[in-house]
């Protein structure tokens, strides 16, 4: 294995493995990468691999959510209650929540578009990256895994298929979250009322204001695992081909094209 003293000496690589995961350039779909900012801001960054900026517009989201009181008014109009929707709506909160809002949609499309671009060019230098990073905290290295036991673990608790993937810092904030959902919300509670037969009693303990974000935050886990699994496996299946033909195949040799 090359040694890259912990940096890439091309112009464009595809991956980089640290400590903290893989990042990794892989082309991307920018109207689904749109849609999960329009589901939750700072989605769709995080799945670019923008870190700093999802996790800002993230919190960002929440913050800005709970002031304007934008859940509990979905749920009255879900509901049919539409003039308790317009009664409980922070006017103020509101209008400094859209443009932030639409901006999170429109730059993480525009952000999908270049970074497709810029994948391609680095398909087409194939540069090679590092596979491997081991330090006094953790050990990172290319590996095939199973998207679905990705899923199952994103779907027991958010934020476990990305520790099972070793996306250290998506699964640190979606476990650290999905905590403060779970305890605001008030939903273990209410389930305990549930299975007790205490219908009433599991209805009024909930929290609907943060009951709201936990399907955004289990759907976006989910997603994540399953799709960066999947490209993680592509990644250590081209980084093995290259290796190989690097250093076993004869430069004469030559693939016959299919007739």
């Amino acid at each position: 294995m090359e040694n890259f003293k912990g940096t890439n000496q091309s112009r464009r690589y595809k991956a980089y493995v640290n400590l903290f995961g893989t990042t990794q350039l892989h082309l991307r779909n920018p109207y689904i990468v749109a849609w999960w900012s329009t589901a939750f801001p700072g989605f769709g960054h995080l799945l670019l691999s923008k870190y700093i900026r999802g996790l800002l517009l993230f919190v960002w989201e929440v913050y800005i959510n709970i002031h304007a009181n934008l859940n509990i008014a979905m749920v009255y109009s879900f509901t049919g209650r539409i003039d308790q929707a317009k009664e409980i709506l922070n006017t103020q909160w509101i209008l400094l929540y859209i443009p932030v809002y639409l901006f999170a949609i429109w730059d993480s499309y525009r952000t999908t578009i270049d970074m497709n671009k810029v994948c391609l060019l680095a398909e087409r230098e194939n540069a090679p990256f590092n596979t491997f990073s081991i330090g006094s905290l953790e050990i990172n290295y290319l590996d095939k895994r199973s998207p679905w036991v990705a899923v199952m673990w994103s779907l027991f608790m958010p934020g476990t298929g990305q520790l099972y993937l070793h996306r250290i810092i998506v699964g640190f904030f979606a476990l650290i979250w999905g905590v403060i959902f779970f305890n605001q919300s008030q939903i273990l509670p209410a389930v305990h009322f549930l299975f007790s037969g205490d219908i009433s009693q599991a209805t009024n303990v909930l929290n609907i204001e943060w009951l709201m974000f936990l399907p955004s935050i289990y759907g976006f886990s989910a997603y994540d695992a399953y799709v960066n699994t999947i490209e993680n496996n592509k990644l250590y299946d081209n980084e093995q081909r290259n290796f190989l033909i690097k250093h076993y195949q004869l430069y004469r040799f030559r693939i016959p094209p299919r007739s």
